[in-house]
């Protein structure tokens, strides 16, 4: 669906959108624009969510900010899941919230969490936010319970999926079915951080509950701990990245305790099996469940088993995806088959071995992760790319020739090196294509030669890092 078609579609009709008077809007300052930097968001009438609380942070920030296209570029991004890709309704008298990804008509469990996670530390004091996370929370629930191996899906269920001849074929409401660790990780970060920071144990209802355990049930099963597995994905294509070799299987592994993903973040089929920045994060997932169980719901059975499984893939981790680099010590394999195979590299997305410190705090001082991120912004990592405009990390998605903005991002938020932050940020500025937003890819000697206009979750993503500058380093500003 183009743009233009999801505005007209999505007004403010849609009950989860503020009716908030223009006048006051305008008093706020959030619509005002520079002499030479034109707001690219779209017009009031035509954003699918407003919140007061955003619009203040947004006008609280752009005022810190120094320079002017930096501030412009601040303002278009941030907002960008509110402004466009939001259906929020009631739903049998519970909050419904879909988020499409943003060009591509359809909702991953990955992309929707990652897209509102910048809002989330304002839903205390926005009960219109707090309630759309509580519809999103709501909605990944049915997606689970739908289909756990599915990442992507749809909210009308008589709509037919373009990949409706994979096989097997979809299920009506999934859009397509990668099996990627990752997405059903998003939705136990999800509930997590809401309830973290609200308190609310209304979430935790029976089917909350039936798609946790669901989740934890398939990750079980894709220990493949008998070889087996009832899942396969075979597509009719042309890119050797779009399914699994073997008939839709994927390579031989041997039983690690590790999880198989099919997918990468990226949705290219993995090349060993055992992808180790979405195993850590389920380890991550593990232990919020764990945590859950035990502390709030007083499921001491349930909370030992997901805390046995967490242990089980950490002592995996450390024994198959860590080995001595030459040049960088001990650093984290990218995927690897149990076999002793291993990839050095990454992909720019999250999961992925540079995002580890984003995910979780506890790897800011892990030896093995700071040799890690050396590795990944050098030489010796074969998607690090260096051209005429910047250097990044790409992805075997967009070729061999892409930076990733996400990747550049995800560098600034994990380093506390303000020198290479402003450098991030200086490549950021350079490779917008004077678009104001970010995209999926852009050429490394031409930010003109880019993919994906409209892609929401690089554009909060590029929010969070403002904001997170605006607290912890505003001199960069």
């Amino acid at each position: 669906m183009k743009r233009r078609d999801f505005f007209r579609n999505n007004t403010l009709a849609l009950s989860g959108v503020v009716l908030f008077p223009l006048n006051s809007i305008l008093d706020m300052g959030f619509l005002e624009v520079s002499k030479d930097f034109i707001s690219r968001r779209p017009s009031l009438e035509k954003r699918t969510f407003i919140s007061s609380e955003v619009e203040k942070l947004i006008l609280e920030v752009k005022s810190s900010i120094k320079d002017k296209e930096l501030a412009w570029m601040f303002e278009n991004c941030y907002p960008n899941t509110l402004d466009t890709t939001v259906d929020h309704e009631v739903i049998d008298g519970r909050p419904d919230t879909f988020i499409i990804t943003g060009d591509i008509d359809a909702m991953w469990l990955r992309d929707s969490t990652a897209q509102i996670w910048p809002y989330m530390p304002l839903i205390q004091k926005d009960e219109k936010l707090k309630n759309l996370i509580t519809g999103l929370i709501n909605r990944q629930v049915k997606c689970v319970l739908l289909d756990p191996y599915a990442n992507a899906f749809y909210k009308d269920l008589s709509k037919v999926s373009k990949w409706n001849d994979d096989i097997p074929k979809t299920v009506p409401g999934v859009h397509e079915r990668k099996w990627e660790i990752d997405s059903l990780c998003y939705t136990i970060r999800l509930s997590d951080g809401y309830f973290n920071l609200t308190g609310d144990t209304s979430i935790f209802d029976d089917s909350w509950d039936k798609a946790m355990r669901l989740i934890v049930k398939t990750f079980k099963t894709e220990q493949r701990k008998d070889g087996s597995s009832p899942y396969k994905f075979i597509r009719k294509t042309s890119k050797m990245t779009d399914a699994p070799l073997f008939e839709g299987t994927g390579r031989p592994i041997k039983y690690t305790g590790l999880i198989c993903s099919m997918f990468r973040p990226s949705d290219d089929a993995t090349l060993y099996p055992y992808l180790i920045p979405s195993n850590i994060f389920a380890e991550l997932s593990l232990r919020q469940l764990t945590k859950i169980y035990s502390e709030v719901l007083q499921d001491a059975e349930f909370a030992e088993e997901c805390n046995d499984f967490a242990n089980e893939i950490k002592n995996a981790i450390d024994e198959y995806a860590i080995s001595e680099h030459l040049d960088f010590g001990k650093i984290y394999a990218y995927e690897v088959d149990g076999y002793g195979n291993k990839v050095f590299m990454d992909d720019a997305n999250v999961p992925s071995l540079m995002s580890l410190a984003y995910l979780s705090n506890q790897f800011q001082t892990e030896t093995t992760y700071k040799n890690t991120r050396s590795f990944l912004i050098s030489d010796a990592n074969p998607y690090y790319l260096k051209g005429k405009v910047a250097e990044g990390q790409g992805s075997p998605h967009t070729g061999k020739d892409k930076i990733w903005p996400m990747g550049i991002i995800l560098r600034a938020l994990t380093s506390n090196d303000k020198e290479e932050i402003k450098e991030c940020l200086n490549m950021l500025k350079s490779t917008h294509a004077e678009t104001g937003f970010m995209h999926e890819a852009f050429h490394k000697d031409d930010p003109n030669d880019y993919t994906r206009d409209w892609f929401a979750w690089a554009n909060t993503l590029f929010g969070e890092l403002i904001i997170k500058l605006h607290t912890d380093y505003p001199e960069l500003l």
